[in-house]
């Protein structure tokens, strides 16, 4: 099903991560190489090593042919599905004898469901970003350990409960299997959890996932049946009841602070409401994956302003509710239903509540839609005796089917940037990130040359994603870099519509990358840009409180590179700096600034400040750069 996407390219928060990202590309396999590399993620304060690391490896075995790295995110996800299948055999076999419906006794069956459950997994069209988006191995990888963590955390439990005869007295005893099984719970919460966290930070939900595990399945049982376990109980309290109440400790104060939502166009309330919306919409698109919901590009997504605009934020609230209470209600008597639900819903805790991110993504739901298909599958996937079994064995069958289409369709999409561009287009034709996506592979595959029949096609899709609300600057960016590289006239009104934008609402990621495109394509002589057209934008970016640091080290660049002003440049470089001072890059350009302009001690106080950064020495080729290059100014001076 995902071989046709192989063959595809490099996607949108590919090309910060990994294809625009040198720290990820090491010329050979060091010590600081290797360091630097972990440490080079812009996705994350935490910088997620072990996906970066990951990543360099890919690197150095086939550079930057995305082949190889989506067939390493396939394996990956093929080793998730085989987890998913002992985790779900293992779990059918925990609730087969519980009243008051147990499952039938047949082993032969709960294989077979566990690999249906595992199967529809792999194949469902909402995980197909897991795997084909290269960057989000971060994802597929961090979910690995979630679900070698789970599976740890079940067997032990089942060691746990599991009776043996005394060898002194032949007497059934679980002595010696609670204190092996216990000690497995607990490596298999924490050692998979802290690994799983280095590729990304939704590993830490796993104590969570085995929390509903143990409250729904086991029900903190001890060996006694009559008697919960302390030591479980114990066990949760350290490693989930606690961290959980530090991390809020410190989340709070930064999701009450209006600054951290400044650059996003929903605030702490309204994103609550609209989350209500996206994540009962995430069921129906696991569930029924029709083109228009899995359209990977969600910025046409209209905030929830309150309960009744519009009035499915009320509904997705109620349905919610219902789902909560039906998990309460189903726990018993449909273990498996309720403890899917209870996953799906725990998943999202993390990334649809009260963390400012952006509020739709497919990839969210890569773990979560495990919860959906153990809820769903054993109830369709049932023996030919039970009640409706041959309209429920249909339904599975068209299920299956569908899915399995719409991945293989949406795979071939994948195959070809301009078949994706043009898939994607069509599948959300109000959101400006795929109108520009479209215009962006058509300028692609342009060359640039006049002659291209791919020239003239454009204008449209870039100018009718400008045209779009909430759109970012990429469009006018585009129009701009094509015509000036085509040196063909830019529309005044390409400037105007950037720098209103701009003024308009605080620069974003895209907006600060869009400028920086602008910058290195004049600096190279690629684009004669006008000048004061570039200051009015760098001035309107600027104009709102507390600017990015990336902003004033792109200013800073374009001013001493393409203005010649170096006043200018350092000015805006030493803000760049005082703004993030743990990004090496910018003490970098300010040590070479101050060389050029013969400040030999402020220099060196750069490169004091790149020893402190230099962990694990990646930064020593730069440092041993820059110290070469104070000696040589000394040696020169009067």
């Amino acid at each position: 099903m995902y071989w046709p996407g192989l063959s595809g390219s490099w996607l949108f928060d590919d090309y910060p991560n990994i294809v625009e990202n040198p720290g990820v590309q090491p010329s050979h396999a060091s010590v600081a190489s290797l360091t630097r590399a972990a440490l080079s993620s812009p996705s994350s304060l935490f910088k997620r090593p072990l996906s970066s690391l990951s990543f360099a490896a890919n690197y150095l075995v086939s550079g930057l042919h995305p082949f190889s790295w989506k067939l390493t995110n396939l394996v990956i996800h093929l080793l998730n599905g085989i987890l998913a299948f002992f985790l779900a055999r293992m779990l059918l076999r925990s609730v087969r004898n519980k009243p008051p419906d147990p499952m039938p006794p047949l082993l032969a069956q709960e294989g077979v469901v566990a690999a249906l459950i595992a199967g529809a997994w792999m194949l469902l069209p909402i995980n197909l970003t897991g795997v084909l988006y290269v960057v989000q191995r971060m994802e597929s990888l961090a979910n690995l350990f979630v679900m070698l963590g789970l599976v740890g955390y079940v067997a032990g439990r089942l060691r746990m409960l599991q009776p043996t005869l005394h060898p002194d007295t032949s007497e059934p005893s679980t002595e010696r299997h609670n204190g092996k099984g216990l000690l497995l719970c607990i490596a298999s919460l924490i050692i998979p959890t802290v690994v799983g966290i280095t590729a990304k930070e939704t590993a830490v939900m796993l104590p969570l996932y085995a929390f509903l595990i143990e409250w729904i399945v086991f029900r903190f049982q001890s060996s006694d049946a009559s008697h919960r376990s302390r030591s479980v109980l114990s066990v949760f309290v350290v490693v989930l009841l606690l961290p959980m109440l530090i991390g809020l400790a410190w989340l709070i104060p930064h999701v009450l602070n209006p600054d951290n939502w400044s650059t996003r166009d929903f605030t702490l309330g309204t994103r609550l409401l609209s989350e209500a919306r996206i994540v009962v919409g995430y069921i129906a698109w696991t569930l029924l994956p029709l083109p228009h919901w899995l359209s990977f590009y969600h910025d046409d997504f209209h905030v929830s302003t309150g309960l009744l605009h519009p009035w499915t934020t009320l509904a997705s609230i109620l349905v919610l509710g219902l789902l909560v209470v039906g998990i309460f209600a189903w726990r018993k008597k449909r273990p498996l239903v309720a403890l899917g639900l209870a996953l799906f819903l725990g998943c999202h805790l993390l990334t649809g509540s009260i963390i400012p991110l952006e509020l739709i993504y497919e990839h969210r739901n890569y773990f979560a839609s495990f919860g959906l298909m153990l809820a769903i599958i054993p109830l369709l996937a049932v023996p030919s005796a039970q009640p409706h079994a041959r309209l429920r064995q249909a339904v599975l069958a068209a299920l299956l089917l569908m899915w399995s289409v719409m991945t293989a369709l949406t795979a071939y999409a994948w195959g070809s940037p301009l078949r994706l561009a043009r898939d994607l287009a069509a599948r959300a034709p109000a959101s400006p990130r795929a109108q520009y996506e479209l215009g962006r592979i058509y300028i692609i595959d342009s060359h640039y040359d006049p002659a291209s029949p791919f020239t003239p096609m454009v204008y449209a899709p870039l100018e009718r994603a400008a045209r779009l609300p909430d759109s970012s600057i990429l469009p006018q960016q585009a129009l701009i870099f094509f015509n000036a590289r085509m040196h063909r006239p830019i529309k005044p009104a390409w400037w105007g519509s950037m720098i209103a934008s701009l003024k308009a609402k605080k620069p974003g990621v895209q907006d600060e990358s869009s400028l920086a495109a602008l910058t290195d394509c004049a600096r190279k002589g690629l684009c004669p840009l006008p000048q004061k057209r570039m200051q009015q934008a760098f001035e309107a970016a600027l104009s709102h409180p507390e600017p990015d640091a990336r902003l004033f080290a792109t200013y800073g660049d374009y001013a001493w590179n393409v203005m010649g002003n170096h006043s200018l440049g350092l000015h805006m470089t030493e803000q760049a700096v005082a703004r993030a001072p743990d990004v090496p890059a910018y003490h970098i350009t300010l040590a070479r600034m101050y060389l050029r302009d013969g400040k030999l001690a402020e220099a060196q106080g750069q490169i004091r400040s790149l020893e402190r950064l230099n962990i694990g020495g990646r930064l020593q080729g730069s440092i041993d750069n820059l110290k070469t290059r104070v000696e040589a100014a000394h040696k020169n001076s009067p």
